[in-house]
């Protein structure tokens, strides 16, 4: 959406998206920018074809780029009278929850300074180990720590198309009927798809936020959206939500491994709010310690829940299909009776 095909960035396009959210910041509606295109931008400074597949290369474009890029967006945003604020983040951000708190405070402080925070992965520094995936993601994560109202994913697509090729326009449920329309991946430059922008609707969504999906280059796209208009796809919140601790669970952290469950330890974590006890364990998947987050996956190989492991990998592969009276015997040891205590553990489906 933000470059050219030659891959350098297109003034025009970051032009009319800083117009567009001067004029919704002229209304008193508060805005956050989460922006790609720190890569295309040093693509084009370097006067480079395409992306070079060395990390180290990578990273280097992306340093050059980010400057560019927020030299443009300063030039347009300066004179309409919005600084801008640039914060860069990686996955260690969402991880630690002290970091992933003072990510909030620093939000919230440059939107009562009356600034535009313009927000990207540090792709400089960014490893395959740190790294939150892309900037889909990263807007869902920023949109409920934030308190938005509304998440807007700007693409290059009108947005999301049913299998006839007619767009969509509202959607209350992503569930998997919605998932199998995603098609593609996107252009060279860009890192998500349709389906990597539905899983960050559906998680803002259960965070309670509306969320469109629409084509980025339409003009007047974001006053199109806020004045309610027939524009790309949008998404309801969910009328249910989960906590803020219990989201930052499910949705801040990425899993180390994977713990396998029967049917009846299934049945009582999705309809019964029960905790995790090692009876129900079938085995184990990856490598994992205690307070590490893990997914719980279903004897059909369905992920239905995350949570805070109290063991390790090895420590549950001992006690998996045991009572609570028998941890002690089989570890030496009992912190916990829960592998995963309730209060620490999210159904995602």
């Amino acid at each position: 959406m933000l470059t050219d095909r030659e891959n350098r960035i297109d003034r025009s396009v970051l032009k009319s998206l800083s117009e567009q959210l001067s004029e919704l910041k002229d209304a008193g509606i508060e805005v956050l920018l989460v922006s790609s295109g720190a890569i295309g931008a040093g693509l084009g400074m370097l006067k480079l074809a395409k992306k070079p597949r060395s990390l180290s290369e990578l990273q280097a474009i992306a340093a050059i780029g980010q400057n560019h890029l927020m030299d443009i967006y300063n030039e347009y945003f300066t004179p309409r009278g919005y600084l801008t604020g640039q914060i860069l983040l990686t996955q260690e951000d969402f991880s630690d929850r002290k970091r992933y708190l003072n990510i909030k405070y620093t939000l919230d402080t440059l939107i009562r300074y009356g600034a535009v925070p313009i927000i990207n992965e540090n792709d400089s520094v960014s490893t395959a180990e740190i790294k939150c995936g892309d900037n889909d993601r990263i807007s869902s994560l920023v949109a409920d720590l934030s308190g938005s109202d509304m998440l807007v994913i700007l693409s290059d697509v009108e947005g999301l198309y049913d299998a006839d090729g007619t767009v969509i326009r509202q959607v209350d449920s992503v569930d998997d009927s919605i998932l199998s329309l995603c098609r593609g991946k996107g252009c060279e430059v860009s890192t998500g798809g349709m389906t990597s922008k539905l899983r960050s609707v559906k998680h803002a969504m259960r965070s309670g936020v509306a969320c469109v999906i629409a084509k980025g280059r339409r003009p007047n796209v974001l006053k199109e959206i806020m004045n309610g208009e027939e524009v790309g796809t949008r998404f309801s919140p969910a009328k249910r939500t989960i906590t803020a601790r219990k989201r930052w669970i499910a949705y801040g952290l990425k899993p180390k491994g994977h713990i396998l469950v029967d049917d009846g330890a299934a049945k009582a974590l999705v309809s019964g709010n029960k905790s995790l006890l090692p009876s129900g364990i079938a085995g184990t998947e990856g490598v994992f310690e205690s307070g590490d987050v893990v997914e719980i996956v279903s004897k059909g190989r369905k992920t239905i829940a995350r949570g805070l492991s109290n063991y390790s990998s090895q420590e549950i592969d001992r006690i998996k299909g045991k009572r609570t009276d028998r941890i002690e015997a089989e570890l030496g040891y009992k912190d916990y009776d829960e592998v995963i205590h309730k209060d620490n553990l999210v159904v995602t489906e």
